[in-house]
């Protein structure tokens, strides 16, 4: 599996990467520190699209919702799913992100275990199918 994490915050970042190292070390993560590297990065010819995308909210240079909108107007990415990771659990942002087509929307957890538990069931979701019964009421991850 391939994944991306696109988030400012080094220790966010340091953390998720652990994560994903304790559930299965043949995850293929690339980490971006803000949603402009990531846009150049996609937008290249020569590269593997990744399965998942988690995606921080409040960035600088781009915001995760901008990002967002990039991303699902081009059909290039229209399999790539998109998780919003964010410390935000404010409805209007669930909503814009939903609406803009993010496929589930999480806040970060405090605790690390339950960090881990919430990541390892976003990545063994089976988006192909999960999408066409997505609703606003499953679009909100909580532990």
């Amino acid at each position: 599996m391939y994944v991306f994490l696109v988030d400012d915050d080094q220790d966010d970042r340091e953390l998720f990467e652990e994560v994903i190292k304790g559930i299965d070390d043949s995850i293929d993560l690339l980490m971006f520190k803000n949603a402009l590297e990531l846009m150049e990065y996609l937008n290249r010819e020569d590269i593997s699209l990744p399965q998942i995308i988690f995606l921080d909210l409040n960035m600088p240079l781009i915001s995760g919702t901008e990002s967002l909108k990039q991303i699902r107007s081009n059909p290039r990415f229209m399999d790539i799913s998109i998780a919003i990771y964010s410390t935000s659990s404010l409805e209007k942002d669930i909503e814009e992100t939903f609406v803009n087509g993010a496929n589930i929307y999480i806040t970060k957890p405090n605790d690390f275990s339950i960090l881990k538990k919430t990541i390892k069931n976003v990545l063994n979701i089976n988006w192909q199918y999960f999408g066409s019964g997505m609703d606003r009421k499953n679009f909100f991850y909580h532990v």
